[in-house]
């Protein structure tokens, strides 16, 4: 089968990989999530609900360092959701997490989770409060394997997401197939390679690298501010077309989150300039040497979303206000 023959099949059947939905294609859309929200207010009864023990090991003032950690695999508390949080409280823990992601994609990113962590899946996490809801800033983190989410009712102003998150999913194995069968977030990179396949010779030759990025836990989003300079090929050189479907690719990768928080990211990004933003694919790192882009990251000055599909999904997202400090 041909490059663009995978292409066309794979997004065919592929019901995820829909167009975004028009309130994340327009610029400056809406705003960020509120104390008020679903998961904001699920965070504040969890918080309510800690025995002073439990407060003891799991809760921190909102500016612990702590808080901006992310990396692929980590615990960000020694207690397990499962052996350290009463059945009312595990409830609140997963409601909490399936109202970060939107309801088409919520049970999808929950039954990853469950499959990354040997079926185990919340239960394996753990989770760390920073601040006190209702009293000032704060912010509830869960992490565990392929996971880091984040919910703060935008306490940390100008921050999608409430900071930077991680996701992936190792599917039929740990080093997977050129295809990724299975993989809940391969869409993503199918979506990807179809701006690709619209770039001419010297835009191809542009956005087309040797290797991404290494992996160094939070340091892997670090924001460097510049408008120009970044790897691969610059919004500003594609015409309206590449332009247009760039967007709707990025409307494709918040699809999964709730719609709060994919507005705010677009927002940001608007802010900072959407033309200042670069899209680099990563030629070392192709699994089957299809030329179907395993790796490949939008990159701006306060934006970073690296998919490494290498061996298996790994994605780190970074999205800031550019005049907000990291």
């Amino acid at each position: 089968m041909t490059r663009r023959g995978f292409l066309k099949t794979t997004v065919a059947g592929v019901a995820v990989a829909s167009v975004a939905a028009p309130s994340l294609l327009v610029p400056n859309s809406v705003a960020a999530p509120t104390p008020q929200s679903a998961s904001e207010t699920l965070v504040a009864s969890l918080y309510k609900s800690l025995s002073e023990e439990q407060r003891e090991q799991v809760t921190f003032p909102f500016d612990d360092p702590l808080r901006s950690k992310v990396d692929n695999n980590w615990y960000i508390t020694k207690p397990k959701v499962g052996e350290f949080y009463k059945p009312d409280q595990q409830a609140m823990i997963e409601e909490i997490f399936l109202k970060l992601h939107s309801p088409e994609y919520a049970q999808t990113v929950l039954k990853q989770v469950e499959h990354d962590s040997n079926q185990k899946g919340l239960v394996d996490c753990s989770v760390a409060l920073f601040g006190e809801p209702g009293k000032g800033k704060f912010e509830f983190v869960l992490t565990g394997r392929h996971c880091t989410r984040r919910c703060d009712g935008d306490s940390l102003e100008g921050a999608a997401f409430g900071g930077p998150i991680f996701y992936g999913h190792a599917a039929k194995s740990f080093n997977e197939g050129p295809k990724h069968e299975g993989n809940a977030y391969w869409y993503q990179a199918v979506r990807a390679n179809e701006v690709f396949e619209m770039l001419d010779g010297k835009q191809r030759k542009a956005a087309l690298l040797g290797s991404a990025r290494p992996e160094e836990g939070t340091q892997t989003v670090a924001l460097t501010g510049k408008t120009a300079g970044l790897p691969g090929i610059s919004a500003s050189d594609l015409t309206v077309d590449q332009k247009g479907h760039l967007r709707k690719v990025m409307g494709d990768l918040l699809a999964m989150f709730r719609k709060e928080d994919g507005e705010e990211v677009m927002k940001l990004v608007d802010k900072a300039g959407f033309d200042h933003l670069h899209m680099a694919f990563y030629k070392n790192q192709d699994i089957g040497k299809d030329g179907v882009w395993d790796v490949w990251q939008i990159e701006g000055p306060s934006m970073i979303w690296l998919f490494r599909g290498d061996p298996h999904v790994h994605t780190w997202v970074h999205v800031r206000d550019p005049e907000k400090k990291a």
